[in-house]
């Protein structure tokens, strides 16, 4: 069995050089990717231009501005800069079938056995760095034995080891690492930094099988893919390199530093297996139609979405697929869009039941000066539910052909007006609290509710906050009390049913502890629901919940 080899591509410029692939005239001038990070604007992403001006990532974006008033910014989009990223796995997978994103800007790939393909790695790597130069992009590879260190490769090799910000020298180390101090003095003071692993260095930095260990040893901790905290302590005790970490105990290193810290050394050196993951490929159910002639009326448009949804369909049930929401896209001469999405209650690929939601709302669109093109796409599918059919006569002789999705059916066109958000459903709640015996949820996303379980008493038509009474202040039922500004008669009371509140959770309403409900009949004929609340002497008392019908 081959021994494993992995790649890692890491785009350093990938938000902005999205931007200048798009030729707008960016590419000559200092151009640069602006974030939100922490309230503050920041930059997240610099062509080459802004860095030769001295800019750089995470820097203030009003700093910047200063220092470079040429500075062209735009808004980052996290959205499209995933939907670049995905792009870029697609075409990765030219080399390997197995490719993982590594979001906001890198890829791994798993080149086991792959590589002599395309005649050994080295001039895989040289194509890699061909072909993203031809797409207007910025790369730097890493191939190593591990996941962690093909990561490291790509981003820290052959860069010198950040200095140490606190202020202290070299004597006041660790003893663990005075013996190699004077090793480390010349380049940690300022001077040159030492020259990378000959088998690391140059653009591709490529690991020898075997040796990674040594590939790693003179990089930086941050390449170990640990926060900067982390990183800071470490360089405090004088641990800058990997190679400082390798000959420590583990034990001591994650006590000190955390788990995490001895975990990702054992993943970049093997000793962890760390998998990649390929991301599915995307499923994708959408047609179209194109028109020699524009079109305009409503007839006409209805006419093309008869044609379309029966393919639609089909495509989805190919693949054993059921359309959640869809979109209808109407492509104007003049080159603009009307999208018109529509949600349904229960995923469903039937074209009968898709056509009249989408007809409800024609009545909104607006032609312009003619639609040439048609599209419809299932933008929210899952996986079809296998249903049971029942073949047998029901009660009045009739046989049953399907479920009944006459209740779907009617929140399907409820939601298409006023959302489906807007649609709830009452469900039985497993809580003996009296408010929390139900809950609303959206009709859309949820099935009919069972058989509601029976209270062990009987409960009021109508419940409220609960209301204080006037009464002796003892747990016994009054034979009289006053409610609402009227004095009431007390003829029958039935009770007591000991409700408890949820000690696990600490709900205002029920700080009075334990009560003691009611059902008190007064003579005038109102059937109330009333509790004794066994609190302090401010909580306890008398209140009325609910009546009965």
């Amino acid at each position: 069995m081959p021994q494993r080899r992995i790649l890692s591509l890491w785009f350093p410029r990938l938000a902005a050089e999205r931007f200048l692939r798009l030729g707008r005239g960016y590419s000559t001038t200092p151009f640069a990717v602006a974030g939100n990070r922490n309230g503050m604007q920041v930059l997240t992403s610099l062509s080459f231009e802004a860095e030769a001006h001295g800019l750089s990532p995470g820097q203030p974006l009003r700093d910047a501005q200063a220092m470079c008033s040429a500075l062209v910014t735009r808004p980052s989009d996290p959205l499209a800069e995933a939907g670049f990223l995905s792009a870029l796995r697609r075409w990765a997978g030219r080399f390997s079938p197995w490719v993982a994103e590594e979001p906001p800007a890198g890829l791994i790939i798993d080149l086991t056995g792959c590589a002599h393909l395309f005649g050994g790695e080295g001039a895989l790597l040289v194509r890699i760095d061909r072909d993203c130069a031809d797409l207007g992009l910025s790369v730097r590879c890493g191939l190593a034995d591990t996941v962690g260190a093909a990561w490291a490769l790509a981003r820290y090799a052959g860069q010198p080891v950040p200095l140490a910000r606190t202020g202290d020298a070299i004597d006041q180390e660790a003893h663990a690492t005075r013996a190699r101090a004077a090793k480390r003095r010349n380049w940690e003071r300022g001077g040159p930094a030492p020259k990378p692993d000959s088998q690391t260095d140059g653009p591709n930095r490529i690991a020898v099988p075997g040796r990674t260990h040594s590939a790693l040893s003179s990089l930086p901790v941050l390449a170990l893919r640990i926060d900067t905290d982390t990183a800071a302590a470490l360089s405090r005790v004088g641990l800058r390199r990997i190679g400082d970490l390798t000959c420590m105990p583990r034990a001591g290193l994650a006590r000190r530093f955390g788990r995490v810290l001895a975990q990702r050394l054992d993943q970049a050196l093997g000793a962890e297996p760390e998998p990649v993951s390929p991301a599915g490929p995307s499923l994708r159910f959408a047609v179209r139609m194109t028109f020699p002639d524009p079109i305009g009326l409503e007839p006409d448009i209805v006419a093309a979405i008869d044609r379309l949804l029966p393919e639609l369909e089909a495509r989805l049930l190919a693949r054993c697929r059921a359309a959640r929401r869809l979109c209808l896209q109407l492509f104007r001469v003049d080159g603009t869009t009307q999208d018109i999405e529509i949600g349904l209650a229960h995923p469903s690929a039937s074209a009968s039941r898709i056509r009249p939601l989408l007809i409800m709302k024609l009545s909104g669109t607006d032609a312009g000066f003619g639609i040439d093109c048609i599209r419809i796409e299932a933008v929210v599918t899952e996986l079809a539910e296998a249903r049971q059919v029942n073949f047998h006569p029901g009660p009045g002789g009739a046989a049953r052909t399907g479920p009944d999705t006459s209740v779907n059916d009617l929140i399907n066109r409820l939601g298409t007006r006023i959302g489906l958000d807007a649609i709830m459903r009452v469900q039985p709640a497993d809580s003996n609290i009296p408010e929390k015996t139900s809950s609303r949820v959206a009709a859309a996303w949820s099935g009919p509710a069972g058989a509601w379980p029976s209270p062990p008493a009987p409960r009021p038509l109508v419940m409220w906050p609960p209301e204080p009474v006037e009464a002796p202040d003892r747990p016994n039922p009054p034979a009289g009390f006053r409610w609402r500004s009227r004095s009431l008669v007390v003829a029958a009371a039935d009770g007591p049913e000991r409700i408890a509140p949820e000690w696990w959770l600490d709900n205002p309403e029920w700080r009075s502890g334990v009560r003691d409900y009611w059902r008190v009949t007064a003579e005038g004929g109102e059937r109330l629901w009333l509790y004794y609340a066994y609190g302090n002497a401010v909580s306890s008392g008398w209140f009325c919940h609910g009546i009965f019908a």
